[in-house]
């Protein structure tokens, strides 16, 4: 599951005006405050990709600096982070277009947190999703694990809502037919 989001921090929009008017060690603590809600859930959309979660994550955070100004707080700060960074990473996946991901190295396995799942459960499932196509895999994570509806999906992806529902069912297949294979 990813982290929840940080409840709403008063200092979270003094640091925010700050930010915006230049203060770097008001946007540090933003930063810090947010960093792995963020992350996690870029490093999902990317496939388990430390390197290119990593970019994303950085990128996400550059847009949210050069942006802050515009932020006009109708939600918390760490929701417009949040909304920015899947969209970084959406983007991302777009212009990649629709190619399978390619399989991942042993090496790079996911770190592991607190998980309901023994670590091999949990290894072979990141690896799984991490094998699906990108639209696919971003349907799922978006839906079954950022908790998104498919109509947010759909606006968010350019598909209708059917389409998002197809690909939350191919991806689910695909991953049982994976995942089976293994057992």
């Amino acid at each position: 599951m990813p982290p929840p989001a940080p409840a709403a921090d008063p200092h979270d929009m003094d640091d925010v005006r700050a930010a915006a008017a230049g203060d770097r060690m008001a946007f540090q603590r933003l930063y810090r405050m947010h960093i792995d809600r963020v992350y996690g859930a870029v490093y999902r959309l990317a496939g388990y990709d430390h390197a290119r979660a990593e970019d994303l994550t950085q990128e996400a955070f550059v847009r949210a600096w050069q942006k802050l100004s515009g932020f006009r707080g109708d939600s918390s700060f760490g929701t417009w982070i949040y909304r920015l960074a899947v969209n970084v990473a959406l983007m991302d996946i777009r212009s990649r277009g629709s190619d399978p991901v390619t399989m991942m190295d042993e090496e790079h396995i996911p770190d592991h947190g607190e998980t309901p799942f023994c670590a091999a459960e949990r290894d072979e499932l990141e690896r799984a999703i991490g094998k699906l196509p990108p639209r696919a895999r971003a349907v799922l994570v978006l839906h079954d694990v950022e908790g998104w509806r498919h109509e947010e999906i759909g606006a968010e992806l350019g598909m209708a809502v059917g389409s998002s529902k197809a690909q939350l069912h191919r991806a689910r297949g695909l991953l049982r037919k994976v995942l089976g294979e293994r057992s």
